[in-house]
């Protein structure tokens, strides 16, 4: 019993000595898998699309190898619409944008400049933005009609709420004292489907980004 004690002041101690606080900021891009159930309609087809992140973070080490970080971020989560059948020219790219805030725990190996990590925690996002962009064919007359409009949100439909799994895997490089480079890996899984189902007919849509980021902290 006194051996674990001893050891458990020791690992305080040390976490004291080497507590760290960070603040930086993080940029990149992301694919975004959608998922969804188009039932009956045979010639109606979403794949994903490109899009990008952004973000401001802060991270609190209480050991060398863990800490805690905290984000306020925009990430994307497009995808890409089109018909066949007679329908080709049917084709648009609906741009979303979310804020989010993933609060992650940090688990880091390596050496003083050189380390390793991998993020790994909960996000909680809104729904803030959506616009499409492409072209449209009308079913009657087979027109074709540019399309370069912001979506309307319905409540009944639309799902703004999002909230779900987040991880990532990194390296970070620090070059000075105080500052530091990474890049990372990441990927968000959400919970929720972005519609409100019906008694009718269950029309569930997911998405699910993976990013490839990199940034640079400042370490106090």
């Amino acid at each position: 019993m006194k051996k674990v004690l001893v050891l458990f002041i020791a690992m305080v101690a040390v976490g004291t000595i080497q507590a760290q606080w960070r603040l930086g900021v993080s940029g990149g891009g992301d694919y975004n898998f959608y998922s969804i159930q188009t039932h009956y309609q045979t010639n109606y087809h979403y794949t994903g699309s490109w899009g990008g992140t952004a973000a401001i973070f802060t991270q609190y080490n209480f050991l060398n190898w863990v800490g805690l970080r905290a984000e306020v971020e925009m990430v994307q989560k497009n995808h890409l619409f089109y018909r066949t059948l007679k329908f080709e020219d049917t084709h648009y790219t609906t741009y979303n944008t979310y804020l989010q805030l993933p609060v992650m725990t940090q688990f880091s190996f390596g050496g003083e400049k050189v380390r390793g990590f991998v993020n790994v925690g909960i996000y909680g996002g809104y729904w803030v933005d959506s616009h499409l962009k492409g072209s449209v064919q009308e079913p009657l007359n087979l027109k074709t009609y540019p399309v370069d409009e912001k979506y309307a949100f319905y409540p009944a439909r639309d799902e703004r709420w999002d909230c779900g799994l987040v991880g990532g895997l990194g390296i970070e490089y620090r070059f000075l004292e105080h500052w530091a480079l990474h890049a990372e890996g990441r990927c968000y899984y959400s919970f929720i489907s972005t519609t409100h189902q019906s008694s009718v007919i269950k029309d569930y849509r997911y998405n699910t980004p993976l990013a490839i980021q990199a940034g640079f902290s400042y370490i106090f």
